[in-house]
């Protein structure tokens, strides 16, 4: 037996990493009697099906310590979102929505703004002004200079990451400047629709360096929300937590109490407008969902 990650699924096989080489298996019909659908980021054991073959069938799926739907990957530990200051736009609501979906699953998040070479001058400081006082890591690129790829190797350095973005922003590019070869096939923004052509077409985990491993999974533009209760969404905003237990009303849902820490965190300038402003628009679309 072996013990390795699984790299990708195409076509009924999985291309698992280990020690001695990269497999092609199959997974065991037991998988399918369990309703068990191996993922990319699996860490697996396999058996070969000769020895001195490049074959094998996937035997166990070991433990997990987080499974994501959208992206379908496991034992991811922290996500790189990467969005662009323009070329496209930035949608940021799209941006916080990921947010949410990191934070309610405790996966950390760093966030990647690329083509800093585009940025007016009070691009830079409103991003930092919103994200960095939230309390998130912010690495400013340009992967056109290889500006800011320094502090992107840092923060991936020893983890396994889950690569995030709309098409366009550059993720492609920037995966082949870590990897140091062009692992990703590369698009450019249509000019007609300024977004980005989708160059992904799945889920896979690539290996940088040493124990150092990130999904690039196809680019996005639309996030559903996932199933969780609108009084669950406060908690999923880094900034909003310490406030929560200081309302008037326990049960207070941050959006019109009077007594709202949370608001008046909003109104002192400790919680941005545009960040608030997610989070109330979200809370009321959970909430209409939950009603009909």
């Amino acid at each position: 037996m072996l013990e390795g990650r699984i790299l990708k699924g195409i076509g009924g096989f999985y291309y698992v990493y280990t020690e001695e080489g990269t497999y092609q298996c199959r997974a065991k019909g037991i998988f399918r009697q369990r309703s068990l659908k191996p993922l990319a980021g699996d860490r697996c054991l396999i058996e070969l099906t000769h020895t001195d073959d490049v074959e094998g069938n996937v035997t166990e799926i070991l433990p997990r310590s987080n499974a994501l739907i959208r992206p379908p990957v496991a034992n991811i530990d922290q996500a790189l979102i990467i969005f662009s200051v323009h070329s496209p736009e930035p949608a940021w609501g799209l941006l916080d929505r990921f947010l949410v979906m990191m934070e309610r699953e405790k996966i950390p998040s760093v966030i990647c703004i690329n083509k800093d070479d585009l940025a007016e001058e009070d691009d830079i400081p409103c991003i930092e002004r919103i994200y960095g006082k939230a309390g998130y890591r912010l690495i400013f690129t340009s992967v056109s200079d290889t500006r800011g790829l320094e502090d992107v190797r840092d923060a991936l350095d020893g983890k396994v990451t889950s690569v995030a973005g709309p098409s366009g922003v550059g993720k492609s590019s920037m995966i082949n400047a870590l990897a140091g070869t062009d692992v990703m096939e590369t698009g450019d923004v249509s000019r007609k629709l300024k977004r980005g052509k989708q160059t992904t077409r799945h889920t896979e985990l690539l290996h940088l360096w040493g124990d150092t491993f990130i999904f690039d999974s196809p680019g996005f533009s639309a996030m559903d929300l996932p199933d969780m209760e609108e009084a669950d969404l406060a908690g999923c905003f880094p900034e909003i937590r310490p406030h929560m237990g200081s309302c008037y009303y326990n049960d207070c849902t941050h959006t019109h109490e009077p007594g709202c820490a949370v608001k008046q965190a909003a109104q002192d300038g400790e919680i941005s407008d545009e960040r608030y402003g997610s989070y109330t628009e979200i809370w009321n679309e959970l909430h209409d969902r939950r009603r009909y």
